[in-house]
């Protein structure tokens, strides 16, 4: 029996009447009619009889009525993306790559929102990988987080931030005695980030231009050894526009708009599109780009932290 009849077979136990059977099936009365046929030889019983100008229907019918109509449901939930999808029922680990600065903002904030709807649910982080390999392909990943590249071609993306990197040093630096320009800024020393080594950049490029250049006198692999290293230190390093504010007041720092023409970074999320229309995913999805989100929806532009 084909999910068709059911639905027919539903109308008819429903409105007791070929004809109103028919329109709530957009169908003609004579359809409906040929079809209770074939349900009574399918079922081996009469399920709708004649009484007087009406039809009434039959113990048999009676009784499949509820089934028939639970059936129905529970198909259109199979069929329908996230039909009956209940957060609070989810029991699932979901594993996203970061790179360490946000991790730190995202983990509690995203640790709060999932706890609140889905106490099922846990998230375990890792951090971003230096081959870029396609652990999103391999299911190894459920998300990537950060500046997408060398992704396979089928995988889904979504962009949730433009930034501009901004300068950050101890907040008695003898770099804040005064109006921060491109000769001030090249003149300390600096903290290259990289997973690999690398040691120039964009802000070499555009210092070149100006016939300047800076000394990169430390490469770390992380942001947090960068301001850990930064608070300890007369170097320079550079940080996300508005990211864990409390943390850098706490650990002594000030941020300031690096005086150069800096292209900006794109930050965004990708995913493998066999968790594209899954529910749970999606949900999961959701929450994260609000918790990437929140905070630079609350950054305030200019420096930060005392001083």
């Amino acid at each position: 029996m084909d999910l068709n009849l059911l639905r027919a077979l539903d109308a008819l136990l429903q409105e007791n009447s070929v004809t109103r059977a028919a329109e709530r099936l957009g169908t003609s009365p004579a359809a409906a009619s040929r079809t209770l046929a074939r349900l009574r030889r399918a079922v081996g019983d009469p399920l709708l009889v004649r009484a007087g100008q009406g039809m009434v229907p039959t113990p048999r019918a009676l009784e499949l009525r509820e089934q028939v109509g639970a059936l129905l449901r529970g198909c259109d939930d199979v069929l329908r993306p996230g039909a009956g999808f209940a957060a609070r029922h989810l029991q699932r680990t979901f594993t996203v790559q970061a790179i360490d600065l946000l991790q730190a903002g995202l983990a509690g904030p995203l640790a709060e929102r999932v706890r609140t709807e889905a106490p099922g649910v846990d998230v375990v982080f890792l951090p971003e990988s230096g081959e870029g390999g396609p652990a999103l392909r391999q299911g190894f990943l459920d998300v990537e987080l950060g500046v997408l590249a060398h992704l396979d071609p089928e995988t889904r993306t979504r962009q949730l931030a433009r930034l501009t990197l901004v300068g950050v040093a101890r907040a008695g630096h003898p770099l804040f005695d005064g109006p921060v320009d491109a000769r001030r800024f090249a003149e300390p020393c600096h903290i290259g980030i990289s997973r690999l080594g690398k040691r120039l950049g964009p802000i070499d490029a555009e210092l070149a231009k100006l016939g300047l250049r800076r000394r990169v006198a430390v490469v770390v692999p992380s942001h947090t050894s960068a301001l850990l290293l930064a608070r300890d230190s007369d170097l320079v390093a550079l940080t996300l526009p508005g990211w864990l504010p409390g943390a850098t007041e706490a650990l002594g720092l000030r941020t300031f708009p690096v005086p150069l023409p800096l292209p900006p970074i794109d930050l965004g999320m990708a995913w493998h599109p066999r968790n594209d229309a899954d529910p749970g995913h999606r949900w999961f999805r959701d929450h994260l780009a609000a918790a990437v989100l929140a905070p630079q929806a609350a950054a305030r532009p200019g420096p930060t932290g005392p001083g």
